[in-house]
């Protein structure tokens, strides 16, 4: 098999101690895309197996609860959301071999010591992910749905179009699963040397005001309750990311 042929570049570098030119290194890129795009494949499938229970027991059930009326107004509408739904799932099932796959074109610049941590580290990635989409799907877009569809005059009928709703709920739990990964971002960054803890603390005061004002745009509605729901993890994830950034610097 041609698989079982390849020697990675990294290998090579572990067991030679020469770095790896230019070339080597697209070579291995373009190697940890392919297996990362194997996996998403995989994801595809499984999600394409499920997607009724998805779509309908899943997606669908935040605008159930906010009482949100959906429509299809395109004819090949459901069949293009079912596929977009398949690949977005299909993301997020495969997302801890994607994470490895970035981790392992990434060890190269760690110690060698360093790299046998690359199993928890994408554990971790998986699961500060998992955590931003689960806190979207059962804090964030609740208000946001209820808050749409409450809103305006009683003589106008809110009837969402369902390629809208879908983009608005995909976007929202990918966002907040991509806000989420603000540790592990924290600990790349000190490990190149661009970020340190105490940079971090000494400006903590005004992140913390971007935060508010971040989830002040951020929530649907005006009152200080929604926005200190919003703000409170993504304060918690900056105190995190000090921690790790210093746990970071001190193993460099």
């Amino acid at each position: 098999m041609a698989t079982e042929e390849i020697t990675t570049e990294q290998e090579v570098e572990e067991e030679t101690g020469n770095e790896m030119t230019f070339l080597e290194h697209l070579e291995e890129l373009r190697w940890r895309i392919i297996y990362s795009l194997y996996g998403l494949g995989a994801g595809t499938v499984i999600a394409w197996i499920f997607i009724d229970f998805l779509i309908n027991d899943v997606l669908l059930l935040p605008a159930r609860h906010a009482g949100v009326q959906l429509q299809n107004l395109k004819p090949f509408g459901q069949l293009m959301l079912f596929f977009e739904v398949a690949i977005v799932a299909g993301v997020i099932i495969s997302l801890p071999n994607i994470f490895y796959q970035l981790w392992k074109f990434i060890s190269p610049a760690l110690k060698r010591n360093e790299r046998k941590y690359i199993s928890a580290i994408v554990a971790f990635s998986t699961l500060c992910f998992l955590l931003g989409v689960v806190f979207a799907y059962f804090v964030m877009l609740p208000m946001s749905l209820k808050f749409a569809a409450q809103f305006g005059s009683a003589e106008i009928k809110n009837v969402f179009a369902i390629d809208e709703y879908m983009s608005i709920i995909i976007s929202i739990m990918l966002g907040c699963g991509l806000v989420f990964e603000l540790p592990m971002v924290s600990y790349f960054l000190t490990k190149l040397g661009i970020l340190t803890p105490q940079f971090m603390r000494k400006y903590r005061r005004h992140a913390i005001v971007g935060i508010f004002v971040v989830a002040a745009f951020l929530s649907p509605g005006t009152d200080p309750v929604s926005q200190l729901i919003l703000a409170a993890p993504l304060i918690l994830l900056y105190e995190i990311s000090i921690i790790i950034s210093k746990l970071a610097r001190k193993k460099s």
